[in-house]
């Protein structure tokens, strides 16, 4: 019997597989189970029981109208998620593939800085995390405090400031996205270590040919990054875009309100419905971005 064999494009297929293979079977044998409980519990009236174990009482989308009519700040806090992800994460691409290209140029000690970029990871977990977090209020405490004292012998301050971005002709709503940026600029930073290695990943992949043929037709730095690495990069653009939705999300309030409604009130149906329309509407946005970023995403071959 003649074996048939396969094409270069089923070989790249098979070996995608092969690859996702170890997190299909984890999502397969462990989450599946946990995203039918999940929906399980939303529909029900969860009670634990003292010898220990659980009884579910079926009482349909009681718990979906109690978290988006009854509820006193599940909305808001929802509402100001999704804003604080619409905010940040246009800013952390941008800002990531900034840094990428500069420590994918040749300096002396760029190991040594491509490892401070790094460090952010391996400092967010545990008690670690929790002391940055202090430390960041303390210094966006002292920081207001200071701003809110600081008059020059001029008279001018931060709203002057503000005043003269606005005479200038900026719209109040960029002068308000730039101030928020600038009071996150922290979280920011820290939130940028695994796509700036993505984007320098991305760039070494990128070959010098194509720099060398720019160059001898005389193309300026302005037109090499917007005619070869912004193409080269766009699919790693939508990698990380998907990879920071999700980051922001799981860090989000909006995560952590429905982790106390479960393990604080103890009301784990309400906890369940909160996770099952967050993450529902979580979704339905990164299917509209990857739809919307793969439709100028350039893929080399």
């Amino acid at each position: 019997m003649k074996i048939k064999k396969l094409t270069l494009r089923q070989k790249k297929a098979v070996s995608g597989l092969l690859f996702i293979a170890p997190w299909l079977v984890g999502f397969l044998v462990y989450y599946v189970n946990s995203i039918f409980l999940s929906i399980k519990f939303s529909l029900s009236k969860i009670d634990i029981a003292e010898s220990g174990g659980y009884s579910a009482t079926y009482i349909g989308l009681r718990n979906f109208k109690y978290a988006l009519f009854e509820h006193a700040d599940f909305n808001q806090i929802f509402v100001d998620s999704l804003v604080d992800i619409l905010i940040d994460v246009p800013f952390i691409i941008f800002f990531s593939l900034f840094i990428a290209i500069l420590l994918n140029t040749r300096f002396k000690g760029r190991s040594l800085v491509r490892l401070i970029f790094f460090i952010p990871i391996l400092l967010g977990s545990g008690a670690i995390a929790e002391a940055l977090d202090l430390a960041t209020q303390n210094i966006q405490g002292g920081a207001s405090a200071m701003f809110s004292d600081f008059t020059p012998p001029s008279g001018v301050n931060v709203d002057y400031i503000l005043g003269v971005f606005l005479d200038l002709g900026l719209p109040l709503g960029l002068v308000d996205y730039i101030v928020d940026l600038v009071s996150r600029i922290y979280e920011i930073v820290r939130a940028s270590s695994v796509q700036i290695i993505i984007f320098i990943a991305a760039l070494q992949s990128i070959s010098p040919e194509l720099y060398e043929v720019s160059k001898i037709e005389g193309a300026t730095a302005y037109e090499t990054f917007w005619k070869i690495t912004f193409p080269m990069v766009t699919p790693l653009i939508l990698t990380n875009v998907v990879y920071t939705i999700i980051d922001k999300y799981v860090t989000s309030e909006v995560v952590n309100t429905a982790y106390d409604t479960a393990f604080t009130t103890y009301n784990y149906g309400l906890s369940s419905a909160m996770s099952v329309l967050s993450t529902i509407v979580m979704c339905l946005i990164l299917t509209v971005v990857c739809v919307l970023i793969s439709k100028k995403t350039f893929y080399y071959n």
